[in-house]
């Protein structure tokens, strides 16, 4: 085994990892993602125990215990760029020996589980539905700087640039797919499945427009009438797309749960996103154990 160098690979002196300040022992192999740091203990509330709480920069995790199941919950912080470094550190403290700086011979696979917020652009997606993201397409540039052809749906992301004019100045978009059986455990009559569209950011890049003008003022358009092997982008957000590619190339499950607290195209914001969003935790809770 070739050993990880010390600049690749970077171990605090107490033998954390680095960015999230966690030793191996510190986190369960099921793992639940939300972007706000304090929604961490909006999760942890429900536990039955916790066993640890850890907190570095915007990467605070707690684990715990929920009727027997050992669970951590992880904040991410917001975009793709995050992801990168929350999914490579989590994959090492798991499947790298920190003595040794090698790859372990025994894989040890994860559940991720993403609890977020997000917005419909399709009309009949109201707010306070819970969307279960079965594929999604990121308009950053994460998953391009891997070997990542063999996880990628090219027919999708090319039927999509054939469909938007999309601008050769953009990162060209990719298409990734959730875990079929963490989605399968997941869903229920209260949930849609969707195609989530992963934004590199919150303003322009989903077409809001307050002082400066965007590229595309017909973007959002363009997104909620493509439409492929009769599936429709029907979300926006700005994590989904890096979940699911570094859990495909990891080899881990992830699955991505999005509470929709707006409607786009019917200009319509929730009343009550904190009471939606605490729901959906419940429920995804409610299906892990």
């Amino acid at each position: 085994m070739n050993r990880i160098a010390e600049s690749e690979l970077i171990i605090n002196p107490d033998g954390s990892i680095y960015h999230l300040n966690l030793l191996p022992e510190d986190i369960a192999t099921t793992i639940i993602t939300v972007g706000d740091p304090d929604r961490v203990g909006s999760v942890s509330k429900y536990f039955d125990t916790i066993e640890l709480k850890k907190a570095k920069r915007e990467f605070v995790t707690h684990t715990g215990t929920l009727r027997g199941k050992r669970i951590s919950v992880i904040s991410t912080g917001i975009g793709t760029d995050n992801i990168d470094i929350v999914f490579n550190e989590l994959d090492a403290l798991v499947n790298v020996d920190f003595s040794s700086r090698t790859v372990k011979e025994k894989f040890t696979a994860l559940d991720i589980v993403r609890i977020g917020t997000s917005g419909s652009i399709q009309s009949d997606i109201p707010v306070d539905s819970f969307l279960i993201s079965e594929y999604a397409i990121g308009f950053d540039s994460l998953l391009h700087f891997y070997e990542s052809d063999h996880v990628l749906q090219t027919e999708y992301s090319d039927a999509f640039l054939q469909q938007t004019n999309w601008s050769s100045r953009k990162s060209e978009p990719y298409v990734v797919k959730g875990d079929q059986k963490l989605i399968d455990q997941l869903a229920s009559e209260r949930t849609v499945l969707g195609f989530t569209a992963t934004n590199v950011g919150f303003y322009g890049p989903q077409s809001r427009k307050i002082r400066l003008n965007v590229q595309d003022e017909q973007l959002n358009d363009k997104l909620a009438t493509f439409s492929h092997n009769n599936k429709k982008i029907t979300n926006l957000e700005m994590e989904t797309a890096g979940i699911y590619g570094l859990a495909n190339l990891l080899g881990h499950r992830s699955a991505s749960m999005n509470a929709i607290i707006a409607n786009r195209p019917l200009g319509e914001f929730i009343k009550t996103p904190k009471e939606t969003v605490d729901e959906l935790i419940q429920y995804t809770l409610g299906k892990l154990v």
